[in-house]
C-alpha cells in the first residue's frame, strides 16, 4: 500500500502562527501531534466542543496543509502533515513539549472517551 503524502504549501511564521492562534485550533494541532493521528469525534470529545465546530477548524489546517485527513470507513483521521517546513515541525514539537499542562486535561478526556475508533495500522504512516 502506498501512501501519498502531499507536498506542503510554502508557509510563513506569520500564517502558521495566525492558524495557532486560535485556542481550539492550537489544541487540535498539540493533541493530533501527541497521538500521531486522530479522528473528528476523539477531538470533539477530548476538547468537549461540538462537531460542526471541530470540523470547521480541522477544514482550516487542512486547507492551510498544516494537517493531512485520510478515510477509513466512516472515520476521517487527521495527522500532522510531514511535508511541513522543519521550522513549523519544530515548533509545533517544541510547543508540545513545554506544554503539558494545557494538554492533560484533554488527554483525561481522550483516555475517559469510551468506543474509540480501531485504526489500522497499516494506514498510519
Amino acid at each position: 500500500m502506498h501512501i501519498l503524502i502531499a507536498e506542503a504549501k510554502p508557509m510563513t511564521p506569520l500564517q502558521l502562527f495566525k492558524l495557532l492562534a486560535d485556542e481550539t485550533r492550537l489544541q487540535c494541532v498539540l493533541l493530533i501531534a501527541e497521538q500521531g493521528e486522530l479522528c473528528v469525534c476523539e477531538l470533539t470529545c477530548a476538547l468537549k466542543q461540538i462537531q460542526p465546530k471541530i470540523s470547521r477548524h480541522l477544514a482550516m489546517l487542512r486547507k492551510a496543509s498544516l494537517l493531512l485527513d485520510r478515510r477509513q470507513g466512516q472515520w476521517v483521521y487527521y495527522r500532522i502533515n510531514p511535508a511541513l517546513p522543519d521550522w513549523a515541525l519544530s515548533c509545533i514539537q517544541q510547543t508540545l513539549a513545554q506544554n503539558s499542562t494545557l494538554l492533560s486535561p484533554l488527554q483525561q478526556n481522550l483516555c475517559a472517551m469510551g468506543e474509540r475508533p480501531q485504526r489500522l495500522s497499516a494506514c498510519c504512516a
